[in-house]
């Protein structure tokens, strides 16, 4: 069987991380690296073990959400499908089972907001936990001066959490942004296609997708 450790130590995966958390260095994105997809792996699971889902079913979602960027590795554009084939190649491999690892695949192919749906459980957790992982230490440029509006954006989040509450079946994003740095106008203009996957993701799990930012309910 094929686990979140032998994924997570694997040298050929932590190389493709490597390199496509640097190509994305040089194009000047916020940090896709190993503190970002051990969060996304940790929340991925989180939300599939608060509704319920089996062990194994929570394991390949931290397996996917661990392995959803390499596609940045090939090029920022359709990465989540150049990703999807990679992992592919690397679980099949590794000798995980064909349906296991349509699973995955499947997730990884449809996290991004430019062409994902979220088609399965597994799809839908990885998108929340993906979208949800806005915060000032991903920001690599520390001259404010030359803030690009994501730099802005995401350096104003000095806090973010997301929370399930199964008994009211809602899913609900908070920030606390210093709008000293970016406003919560700029926030919705290049995130509101992000939101709107991660509404549909919450209801592929049965949920409510709820967004409040410095105490303000939007969503």
């Amino acid at each position: 069987m094929v686990t979140f450790e032998k994924i997570k130590n694997d040298e050929a995966v932590r190389a493709y991380i490597k390199a496509a958390d640097e190509s994305l260095s040089a194009l000047g994105f916020t940090e896709h690296s190993f503190a970002h997809v051990g969060k996304v792996a940790e929340v991925a699971s989180e939300l599939l073990s608060a509704l319920g889902y089996d062990g194994r079913t929570v394991e390949l979602a931290k397996i996917a959400a661990y392995i959803h960027d390499i596609g940045n590795l090939v090029n920022r554009i359709d990465h989540s499908q150049s990703g999807a084939l990679m992992a592919f190649r690397i679980l099949d491999k590794m000798g995980m089972s064909p349906e296991e690892t349509a699973t995955v695949v499947t997730a990884i192919g449809n996290h991004d907001e430019g062409t994902g749906v979220p088609v399965s459980p597994l799809a839908a957790a990885l998108i929340l936990a993906d979208k949800s992982d806005v915060r000032r230490s991903r920001v690599r440029n520390r001259d404010a001066l030359s803030f690009d509006i994501h730099d802005r954006v995401n350096y104003s989040v000095i806090d973010s959490d997301l929370d399930i509450n199964t008994k009211d079946k809602t899913v609900r994003l908070t920030l606390t942004i210093d709008t000293s740095v970016g406003s919560i106008m700029d926030y919705f203009e290049i995130f509101l296609g992000r939101m709107t996957l991660c509404r549909k993701a919450a209801e592929k799990l049965g949920l409510s997708f709820k967004l409040t930012i410095n105490g303000q309910n939007f969503i």
